[in-house]
């Protein structure tokens, strides 16, 4: 490679086998069961390897997660990808941090490489903050005095100074996320690899992180930044990759890239879609989700006006008796930017005790509060602080119309911004003029 080139992709392709089982009438008794995983054990290893069916009827089918997908990076560039969940990112992340061999193509790296994956990549659980550090740093090839200069700043910036002989599995998520991500990003790799970090973290310490990302590649080095955040995608980078069904769409300056990404955006689906989506959802012994409607006029609909209330409505069970939890939405804009967010007890001054039944929460958002404009909904289900009961958002395209009493009386006259509220105005006439 040319001396400023430190990352070249050449047709990358990562292909998977998948089977899938055929449905059998066949019971038999535990110990006929054991007796036969006993004899063909061996086997069944054997022919997993070769992608081969166990059984008549089985059936395997080849996945692409990523297909010739190409592309140069230079020294101290900032590369952004973007994509929808699936479209191939965190494959041709693991690729270049050489977690992962590609099916197809071949990848040249000139320097060192410092991934950031998920939360705690490279920790172990019983040991301490100070022993991770040293143990991470040795793993991206670190001497132990190179760690050593390092390893104050790497803890102040973490914040995890009364926590340093603690041994990590205690940490929480934002602790955890926090001490990875300055290890990686201190230790001075030449090439810094990170998938979606920023998702994790009170707003002080994603801003701490963008302002290190700005200082790593100022000094020279290269960043591979995985976001669904696109203005942090604007700002932070200098070029991106727009992937889709782990093909290469646009590939050139951050704006082009993101306008690219928001004009093909089809996460939000149909109402008709929807069903099938929740039907799909992983089963959970506390939650289900039945339906999911937005309505207007008695009719559901995701175009709407902007004159009329619109309603949110959630039908869903409950199985077990559980405190905190809750179902909400948020209004998104479509490039990710988090406008507004309501829980369905948002007005509730306690944690609440849920029973088990089933119930219909209805939102509604009101008349004259919306701008004509295209929004995102993200409809989610948690237990407090504990976990998600919908694992991925699920998306729903918000069509608005303005076609209420906001500036109704200039003809033609939208006015800008994402909201378009009727406030209360007072005028009094003080004096006459003459």
């Amino acid at each position: 490679m040319s001396g400023d080139i430190v990352i070249r992709a050449e047709g990358l392709g990562k292909k998977y086998t998948i089977g899938h089982q055929a449905k059998r009438e066949r019971y038999e008794a535990l110990r006929d069961g054991r007796a036969r995983s006993a004899r063909s054990a061996w086997r069944k290893t054997a022919d997993l390897a070769r992608g081969r069916a166990l059984l008549a009827g089985d059936t395997v089918d080849e996945f692409w997660a990523l297909k010739d997908v190409s592309f140069e990076m230079k020294r101290g560039e900032v590369l952004g990808i973007i994509g929808r969940n699936g479209a191939g990112k965190s494959t041709l992340l693991k690729i270049l941090s050489r977690i992962t061999e590609p099916s197809a193509g071949r990848i040249t790296i000139a320097g060192r490489v410092a991934s950031l994956l998920e939360v705690g990549t490279g920790f172990h659980p019983e040991l301490t903050g100070r022993e991770n550090i040293y143990l991470n740093g040795a793993i991206l090839g670190m001497s132990r005095a190179e760690i050593r200069r390092k390893f104050d700043e790497i803890v102040v910036f973490a914040e995890v100074e009364n926590f340093l002989d603690t041994p990590v599995k205690r940490y929480s998520s934002g602790m955890y996320v926090r001490l990875a991500f300055a290890v990686a990003a201190h230790l001075d790799p030449e090439i810094l690899v990170i998938d979606e970090v920023l998702a994790v973290g009170d707003f002080e310490f994603q801003k701490k992180c963008l302002g290190k990302m700005s200082e790593v590649a100022g000094g020279g080095r290269t960043v591979l930044f995985v976001s669904h955040n696109m203005p942090v995608i604007r700002q932070l980078c200098d070029r991106a990759i727009f992937l889709a069904e782990g093909r290469k769409l646009f590939d050139g300056d951050s704006d082009g890239a993101v306008d690219s990404y928001i004009e093909t955006f089809q996460s939000s689906e149909s109402l008709d879609f929807l069903s099938r989506v929740i039907e799909q959802l992983p089963r959970d012994p506390v939650f289900r989700l039945r339906r999911i409607d937005v309505v207007q006029d008695r009719k559901s609909t995701t175009d709407v006006v902007s004159g009329k209330p619109i309603d949110i409505v959630f039908d869903y069970e409950v199985f077990e008796t559980t405190h905190g939890l809750h179902v909400y939405f948020t209004l998104n804009d479509l490039d990710g930017t988090v406008l507004f967010e309501s829980l369905h007890n948002g007005e509730s001054t306690e944690l609440l005790m849920v029973r088990p039944g089933r119930y219909l929460s209805r939102a509604t958002i009101p008349a004259d509060f919306l701008a004509g404009r295209a929004y995102e909904l993200r409809i989610g289900a948690a237990k407090h602080r504990v976990r998600d009961y919908i694992p991925k958002p699920i998306c729903i395209r918000l069509n608005v119309t303005a076609a209420g009493r906001v500036n109704s009386a200039y003809t033609g006259y939208a006015g800008p911004g994402k909201f378009a509220p009727l406030l209360s105005w007072r005028t009094d006439s003080i004096a006459e003029v003459s």
